[in-house]
């Protein structure tokens, strides 16, 4: 199976060949891998080396010439770096762009915390208009790379090399129902992108509904509720593979009117000082299927 990253490379290669009105930025990572694609198309694949802002700025430029942008590399540096251009070149603007990072929280923990980024998502939550998607396997990846490209929105895919054995059916904008509890279930799990897998072996023996979450912003709101509605408590886990609670307000928006407990499960603020594995990480923040069972099972019930 290739990797999300891969997989990023692949179609946008072929997409950059079909459309003519596609470019793509780079800030030195992954450029390499777009070689073959600059041959082809030296106006439309441009490296402008370690210099991120400008990465953003570009973008920005490019879509007000009326192309479609997709702007690429770590989530650290994607994000967190170029913020203001983030918010000014492409939100103040009001133009629009493809954001696609790889590396997630700690794909690259061994790098330190430069590398690091799990704040991303809880950022642009701070800003309007993004839709942002997390894809869990390279397959699903494909499919929302491709929807994103051919809108005109802003669009925000976060790859990380973390993924599910196997795709799901996405629907960008869409939660779909990977386990259905009992008219007994004791509450709804909301699992994001690739810590699907995980979420699914701590619940196994759990009486819950489980929502598969490609898609984070915005929130779906309709599929929450409905399965809220089928539990015989309104008590909402989510679980992320970026900072804890980035999605709690969101679920208290859906839910305003319904009397309802929260427990978001994602990547803590307290910095680890270790770099470590994402193995080891994913132990660290209580993400992997152990921890997580225990964590859901005591808030349930």
């Amino acid at each position: 199976m290739d990797t999300m990253r891969e997989r990023f490379v692949s179609t946008t290669t072929a997409l950059l060949d079909a459309d003519p009105g596609l470019a793509v930025v780079l800030a030195d990572i992954t450029a390499t891998q777009f070689d073959p694609a600059k041959a082809k198309h030296p106006d439309r694949v441009l490296n402008v080396g370690i210099r991120e802002q400008l990465l953003v700025g570009v973008a920005g430029g490019l879509a007000l010439a009326g192309l479609r942008p997709i702007a690429h590399t770590f989530p650290s540096f994607l994000i967190e770096r170029p913020f203001e251009q983030v918010k000014l070149d492409l939100g103040h603007q009001d133009v629009g762009a493809v954001l696609v990072s790889y590396g997630a929280s700690y794909d690259m923990a061994y790098m330190g915390r430069t590398h690091q980024s799990p704040a991303d998502v809880a950022l642009l939550d701070t800003l309007e208009g993004w839709t942002v998607h997390v894809p869990g396997h390279p397959d699903e990846t494909e499919v929302l790379l491709r929807d994103a490209a051919a809108g005109t929105g802003r669009v925000y895919l976060r790859l990380s090399g973390e993924t599910n054995r196997a795709p799901r059916p996405v629907e960008p904008g869409r939660m779909a129902v990977v386990k259905r509890g009992s008219d007994d279930a004791s509450g709804v799990v909301v699992a994001v992108g690739p810590l699907l897998d995980p979420v699914l072996e701590a619940v196994a023996d759990l009486d819950v509904t489980v929502l598969y979450a490609a898609t984070v912003r915005p929130f779906d709101v309709e599929s929450l509720r409905s399965a809220v509605a089928r539990a015989t408590t309104a008590d909402v886990v989510l679980v992320e593979p970026y900072l804890a609670g980035t999605s709690s307000h969101a679920v208290d928006e859906a839910l305003l009117d319904t009397p309802h407990r929260v427990l978001g499960l994602g990547v803590a603020r307290q910095e680890l000082r270790r770099y470590g594995t994402p193995a080891e990480h994913a132990v660290a923040h209580g993400l992997d299927p152990a921890s997580l069972r225990q964590r859901i099972g005591a808030f349930l019930g």
